[in-house]
């Protein structure tokens, strides 16, 4: 009983983020509702995991944690250099980060 007032109360939460990063008036407010719809998500994974009785969920939950860090540091990574490769490559050109 208790885990599945957890589970409804994670849901409200995720709505809320997801309701912000639909109407996120700046880039940053729908990455940071992105990344806190992304930490409930796993949340909710670890406690639906209880609720079913599988403990294994967790490291589902785990995984899907580490690649919503990922994600973020990507798309944040991809929005300050418009490139997923070397920091240097937007700047200078050359493609090797600016090292000589």
């Amino acid at each position: 009983m208790m885990f599945a007032v957890a589970a409804a109360g994670l849901i409200i939460p995720m709505l809320m983020a997801l309701a912000r990063g639909l109407m996120g008036p700046t880039l940053y407010d729908r990455v940071l509702a992105g990344n806190s719809f992304g930490t409930k998500t796993v949340l909710l994974i670890a406690v639906l995991g209880f609720i079913g009785g599988r403990p294994d969920f967790l490291d589902i939950a785990l995984l899907y944690a580490l690649m919503n860090f990922v994600g973020t540091i990507a798309i944040l990574k991809f929005f300050r250099y418009r490139n997923l490769g070397i920091a240097g490559d937007a700047e200078n050109g050359n493609g090797n980060g600016g090292v000589k």
